[in-house]
């Protein structure tokens, strides 16, 4: 029984050994996990929220890793956290810029270092391995399209830019004009940054209202954290019935808003559609398998005929 005992031992550390070998071989180096270095613009905003959840789902569902930064509206920081990914040597870096022009060295940073980048949500001038969007400008146009149905292409229109100098803010201003240029009866009575906040497009918004009150028949918000701080605004001073306000995003305030008819309408843009394709272009890069260098999602209106389909 003894010689038996010793047999089977020695049988079972043979199998271990080779247990241990065959995993060795089959985690060969090129099938590592693959490690995405993520800078998003700014995680107090619900959009980006929105893009960030959808990014860890999508990395999760693939096996690979994200490490994810806040760059805090800041093009500096967001060039010093795309060095730091350069240093860890991730496999490839998905950037949410905050400028056009101030997160461009970011871009330039990863290709010099032989990394792929691929853009998300907004543009810098310096071309990424990939982008992938919207076209911010279509997103413009479709609410101020509707705002001149609304108003049958007459009445005062104020309007609320993004943060200066991000793509998004660039081409929505540049959408809009487009449409102001098409409908000469609507008149554009001001504009200014409310920099995608909620508070200051309140403030922004009351300081309109002293200033045109009864001429403004529409607000125009880049996106909906400021389109709804301009319905907080016009609801406190009574004015909310002669208004028009609409906004971009479909965040989940703007929708319950546009549900309760409250906000006239808000763009959707797909935070889910335009991160999951960002994690998939990536890994294709990473894999040197076949990619789109340009993935655009569509916007659609929200009004409240068809909120429903978009409320979870």
């Amino acid at each position: 029984m003894r010689g038996t005992g010793k047999a089977m031992r020695g049988a079972v550390a043979i199998l271990a050994v080779a247990m241990i070998s065959g995993c060795g071989r089959q985690q060969p180096l090129g099938q590592k996990q693959i490690v995405i270095g993520v800078s998003l613009l700014n995680l107090s905003s619900e959009f980006i929220v929105m893009l960030n959840k959808a990014m860890d789902a999508k990395a999760k569902e693939m096996g690979v890793q994200l490490i994810v930064n806040d760059s805090q509206r800041s093009a500096d920081r967001q060039v010093q956290q795309v060095e730091n990914f350069v240093a860890q040597k991730v496999d490839a870096i998905i950037l949410n810029p905050c400028e056009v022009e101030a997160s461009s060295p970011a871009v330039d940073r990863a290709l010099a270092a032989g990394i792929p980048i691929v853009n998300v949500n907004s543009e810098t001038r310096s071309a990424p391995t990939a982008f992938i969007g919207s076209h911010d400008e279509e997103s413009a146009r479709i609410a101020m399209d509707y705002i001149s149905r609304r108003l049958n292409g007459q009445g005062g229109v104020v309007m609320m830019h993004g943060f200066m100098g991000q793509a998004a803010q660039i081409k929505r201003d540049q959408g809009a004009r487009e449409m102001l240029a098409k409908n000469p009866g609507l008149k554009l009575l001001a504009d200014q940054t409310a920099e995608w906040d909620r508070a200051k497009a309140m403030t922004l918004m009351e300081n309109w209202i002293q200033s045109y009150g009864g001429k403004i028949n529409a607000v125009f918000a880049h996106n909906d954290e400021m389109g709804m701080g301009a319905l907080i605004a016009l609801e406190q001073a009574k004015m909310k019935d002669k208004v028009i306000v609409a906004s971009v995003d479909a965040i989940a305030d703007a929708l319950q808003a546009v549900k309760d008819g409250r906000l006239d309408a808000t763009v959707f843009q797909d935070a889910q559609g335009q991160a999951s394709a960002a994690v998939e272009t990536v890994v294709k890069i990473v894999k040197k398998q076949p990619y789109e260098k340009q993935v655009y999602v569509p916007f659609h209106l929200i009004t409240k005929s068809n909120v429903s389909e978009y409320l979870k």
